[in-house]
């Protein structure tokens, strides 16, 4: 009977186990396909009454990144501990400009673990930008005992998007003196079946006309999200070729899906080409950021530039416009050198 017991013990147990082993297993596949479905919207969209149905019953889903945000709040609710998912949470939230809401989230992440560094850098930064600068320095006191090196590293990151915030905007073509200068154009999402649309075919323009003036200079084109079988990387350099650029001068980066991407690939084949300066041409309301991040990723990435200068399609009604910088810009600019300084906007799923 004494065996009976410690056997029915030991199954009991064993089933026990099993069944929180099952729950477990469950509850990481539920939050799996809520991340991925977050995901999917965060590039292309979908079906927002879908998504309502199938994910969210109860909640009425304004945008595609509403959709983001709420597919990782309910993944979060699965598993609290898990901070990758607040900081997806976070992220979606400063793509909405809720930017409470984001810094909220980053104060709960640091509630429960205090020494968070990415946390703490992240709220600072949006402090510093909000222009909220006690609260930035009171962040900054805090981790700098634990992290002096890390966040010295940081300010001089934050000091140099400021100075970023100060661009001049150069609207006509011109001879480039840097030694060692690389052209690198920005893509622009194509139309259906892989047509260009007026952005992209402005900044070609404008690499189009730089190039001429600077005939031995190479030439980046960047851009990986694909239309109608062909991406941003090969239509441009396709476009340039056509009007008479050779194409050995020109470099598809084809992989990026955005900013931070367009950084990350073309930094790889500057330090190929052994750029020491790089002129990128983009549309002028995407030019601060679009520098901002390329510092960055060189710093990041090992990459010792002397300067970048820029080239825009002005985009803009009139200068004054250009230079009056919105608080969502400023935000958007330091969400983006933080993803290009090591900071992952969706922890181990997206920089």
């Amino acid at each position: 009977m004494k065996k009976f017991k410690i056997l029915s013990g030991i199954l009991i147990l064993l089933a026990l186990t099993g069944c929180s082993s099952t729950e477990k297993y469950q509850k990481q596949e539920q939050i799996n396909k809520l991340t991925q479905n977050g995901m999917v919207f965060y590039w292309n969209g979908g079906d927002l009454k879908k998504a309502e149905k199938e994910f969210f019953k109860g909640i009425t889903l304004k945008g595609k990144f509403d959709v983001v945000e709420n597919s990782f709040k309910e993944a979060s609710l699965l598993d609290p501990e898990r901070l990758d998912l607040r900081f997806g949470i976070a992220s979606s939230q400063i793509i909405q400009n809720k930017t409470e809401d984001a810094l909220n989230t980053y104060s709960e992440i640091i509630r429960m673990y205090p020494e968070s560094f990415e946390a703490n850098m992240l709220l600072a930064g949006y402090n510093r930008a909000l222009g909220n600068i006690d609260k930035y320095d009171t962040i900054i006191k805090n981790i700098k005992e634990k992290s002096p090196e890390e966040v010295n590293e940081f300010i001089k990151r934050f000091e140099r998007t400021d100075k970023t915030m100060e661009t001049k905007f150069m609207t006509e073509a011109y001879k480039i003196e840097n030694p060692n200068n690389v052209i690198v154009t920005l893509g622009y999402a194509l139309g259906k079946g892989g047509v260009m649309e007026k952005p992209l075919i402005k900044r070609l323009e404008q690499t189009l006309k730089l190039a001429k003036l600077n005939p031995e200079m190479p030439i980046i084109v960047t851009g990986g999200v694909q239309q109608g079988g062909v991406t941003e990387g090969y239509v441009m350099k396709k476009w340039l070729v056509e009007k008479g650029i050779n194409a050995d001068r020109i470099y598809i980066e084809d992989l990026a899906k955005d900013t931070v991407g367009n950084a990350l690939y073309s930094v790889k084949i500057l330090k190929e080409l052994k750029a020491k300066n790089i002129t990128i041409i983009s549309s002028a309301t995407h030019m601060r950021r679009a520098i901002s991040v390329f510092k960055e990723m060189s710093v990041t990435e090992g990459l010792e530039l002397d300067n970048i200068t820029n080239l825009v399609y002005f985009d803009y009604n009139n200068m004054d416009e250009a230079y009056q910088i919105p608080q969502k810009e400023k935000l958007v600019i330091y969400r983006d050198m933080m993803r290009a300084s090591g900071i992952w906007a969706y922890p181990g799923i997206q920089m």
